[in-house]
C-alpha cells in the first residue's frame, strides 16, 4: 500500500493544503487540535472531490444509458451465438466499439478519486511516523499526531502494534473497535449501493456480461474492502466511508428521479408519475416532462413498463405529447373504452308482457 501511495506522492502537497484550509475553518470552531476539526476537513475533501466528479458522474450515467439502449442487440448476439462463447464475446466487443459505449464506464468516478485517496492515505501515513509532508509540518504535525475521533487517532490503524499506537496517547482496544465499525460500515455500504443498482436499476429482462460482471463487483467489494480496510488509517476510513455515503445517496437520487429504462425502479417512478398526472392533471417539472416525452418518441421500441404507462393515461383519457406534456383526448377515451371492454353498450327495446305482445296497438290517428 505504501509503494502505491508513493506513486501518487505528486498530489499529496495540493491535498494537504486544502486539508489544511478546511482545518483552520473548523479549527477556529472546535479547536486547532480537536479530532472533529481534522475529520470534518477530510469529510470536506470528500465532498468537495465528489463536487468536482459531478461532471464525470453524469458521463457516466449516459454511458449507462447507452448500454441500455445496446440491450435488444446484444440479447440478439446471445441468441445467435449461444453455443459459441467465444465469437459471443468478439461480437460484443465489436458492438461495443462501433457504438462507442464502455462496460466499465461505471469504474470511472473510482478510477477519478483514486490518486485523491492514495495520497491522502500517504498524508496520514507521513503524520503517523511524524514526518512532516506538504502543507502539514510543525504544529500542525503536532496537531494532526493528537487528533483523535471516538478515542482513536486519525493516523492509527488496526493493525497498529500496542506500542504505536501509545503513542499517539491511545489504546489498542479503542483503536481496533472504531476501526472495525468503520470497516463493517464501509462495506456494508458498498454492498448496499451495488445492490439497490442491481435490484432497482437494471434492465433483467436481458442478461449481459456486464450485467454478471456488476453481479461479481457486489460481492467482491465489500470483501476487497474489509480486508484492505484493517491497513488503512482511521482517517483514510473517514474519507472512504464518506465517499460510500455519498455514492450511495447520489445513486438514490439518480435511480428515484431518472431510473433505466425497462426496470423495476422505472416501473415504481412511472407509477408514481401516473399519480401526479391524476393529482395535477398534467406532467409539472422539467425532468418529468423530459421523460415523458422520451417515452412519446419511442414509439413502437416502448417496453413494458412505458407501454403500461401509456396504457394507463390513456383509460384516463389523456395523451402523451411529443413535448412531454399530457392533454384530454376524446380519442384516448374510446380507444380506452375499447381496449378495456366498456364500449357504450345499445339500448335494448324494454321487455314486453304477454298480454302486451298480443293487444294489437292502435292505429295512429289519421290527419
Amino acid at each position: 500500500m505504501d509503494t502505491i501511495a508513493g506513486l501518487f506522492s505528486f498530489i499529496t502537497t495540493p491535498v494537504s493544503w486544502i486539508i489544511v484550509q478546511f482545518h483552520t475553518l473548523y479549527g477556529a470552531i472546535f479547536g486547532a487540535d480537536s479530532g472533529w476539526a481534522w475529520g470534518l476537513s477530510i469529510v470536506s475533501l470528500v465532498v468537495l472531490i465528489r463536487i468536482c466528479l459531478i461532471p464525470l458522474f453524469v458521463k457516466q450515467i449516459k454511458a449507462t444509458r447507452g448500454m441500455q439502449a445496446l440491450q435488444p442487440k446484444m440479447k440478439a448476439i446471445q441468441e445467435r451465438y449461444k453455443n459459441d462463447k467465444q465469437r459471443q464475446s468478439e461480437e460484443m466487443m465489436k458492438l461495443y466499439k462501433e457504438t462507442g459505449t464502455n462496460p466499465l464506464s461505471s469504474c470511472l468516478p473510482i478510477l477519478a478519486q483514486s490518486p485523491f485517496f492514495f495520497a491522502l492515505y500517504h498524508v496520514l501515513a507521513a503524520i503517523a511516523n511524524g514526518k512532516e509532508i506538504g502543507y502539514i509540518d510543525g504544529p500542525l504535525l503536532a496537531s494532526a499526531r493528537q487528533a483523535h475521533i471516538f478515542g482513536a487517532p486519525l493516523a492509527a490503524k488496526f493493525t497498529d502494534s500496542a506500542e504505536k499506537v501509545a503513542s499517539l496517547n491511545a489504546s489498542i482496544t479503542d483503536v481496533r473497535v472504531v476501526t472495525a465499525i468503520m470497516i463493517i460500515l464501509m462495506s456494508l455500504s458498498q454492498f448496499y449501493t451495488q445492490r439497490q443498482l442491481m435490484q432497482k436499476n437494471v434492465d433483467l429482462s436481458v442478461k449481459t456480461p456486464f450485467m454478471q460482471q456488476q453481479k461479481m463487483l457486489m460481492y467482491i467489494f465489500p470483501v476487497i474492502f474489509a480486508v484492505m480496510g484493517i491497513n488503512f488509517p482511521v482517517g483514510v476510513l473517514v474519507y472512504w466511508l464518506t465517499t460510500n455515503l455519498w455514492t450511495m445517496g447520489q445513486q438514490m437520487y439518480v435511480i428515484n428521479q431518472n431510473p433505466t429504462p425497462g426496470s423495476k425502479a422505472q416501473d415504481q417512478y412511472l407509477t408514481r408519475l401516473l399519480k401526479h398526472v391524476g393529482s395535477h392533471g398534467d406532467v409539472k417539472g422539467r425532468s418529468k416532462k423530459k421523460i415523458v416525452a422520451a417515452i412519446v418518441a419511442k414509439g413502437p421500441d416502448r417496453n413494458d413498463n412505458e407501454r403500461k404507462f401509456i396504457a394507463a393515461l390513456t383509460k384516463q383519457g389523456l395523451a402523451a405529447q411529443a413535448d412531454g406534456s399530457v392533454v384530454k383526448s376524446v380519442e384516448a377515451t374510446a380507444d380506452a373504452d375499447a381496449a378495456s371492454g366498456g364500449a357504450a353498450k345499445r339500448q335494448q327495446p324494454k321487455r314486453q308482457s304477454k298480454s302486451q305482445r298480443h293487444t294489437p296497438s292502435k292505429p295512429s290517428p289519421k290527419k
